[in-house]
């Protein structure tokens, strides 16, 4: 009987361990100071995690020709021909260390999975939201090549179910394949996991959101 306990660890969960697994997530993130809050809902009982990066890139995942334009419009011709030899590198060189993304992270609880969400929105500093494509182009590389054969499946444009605003998403319906290997494999070493740790270590770095290491060290799971 134990043995067959062992192969149905449930990949799900309840709203409750969820915002449990959130409570002790958020302690720690006060402790290390990296940003992540919970957002309630005025009058509601609902919220969620957020937390806010910006990121630099290399405007080649932008589109180009709107970044350059910008750029191109505010530099000084005699600036770009002192530093560089030939003018159009020079702008391009600039855009390539100028770029960076304000990114917008939202972890929610999804009644319709029985899991956690990732949403997130993404726009340039003067606040010229990015296009599916673009986001798309910022998916990390190592992870590009695995999502490619299905990209708009796993990331898509949505409603913000909380907040009625579009925002991008993560889609769910894979969370099952990588969750229970991770749980199995804590289960088998008699090791509790906060779900919230281990689900967003590994959604997370797809979108340029990295969870430090002390979260699985230190974040244990609830009671």
């Amino acid at each position: 009987m134990m043995a067959a306990e062992r192969n149905t660890v449930s990949c799900y969960l309840d709203e409750k361990t969820f915002r449990l697994c959130c409570q002790l997530f958020l302690q720690h993130s006060e402790t290390i100071q990296d940003g992540w809050s919970w957002e309630q809902i005025k009058g509601t009982d609902e919220g969620f995690m957020k937390k806010t990066l910006l990121i630099p890139v290399k405007s080649s995942i932008l589109n180009k020709q709107h970044e350059c334009s910008i750029q191109d419009e505010n530099m000084e011709t005699d600036d770009i021909q002192a530093n560089v030899e030939d003018e159009t590198a020079g702008v391009q060189a600039v855009c390539e260390i100028h770029a960076v993304l304000r990114y917008e992270y939202h972890v929610l609880y999804s009644f319709s999975y029985q899991i956690p969400v990732l949403y997130f929105r993404a726009s340039t500093l003067d606040g010229r939201p990015l296009s599916l494509e673009e986001v798309w182009s910022n998916v990390h590389l190592n992870y590009r090549q695995r999502l490619q054969q299905g990209p708009w499946d796993t990331l898509t444009q949505q409603e913000h179910p909380l907040l009625g605003q579009p925002f991008f998403m993560l889609h769910p319906c894979r969370t099952e394949e990588f969750m229970k290997p991770a749980l199995d494999l804590a289960q088998a070493e008699n090791k509790r996991v906060n779900y919230i740790v281990t689900w967003l270590s590994v959604v997370g770095p797809v979108v340029r959101l990295d969870v430090p290491l002390s979260y699985s060290t230190e974040v244990s799971a609830p009671d």
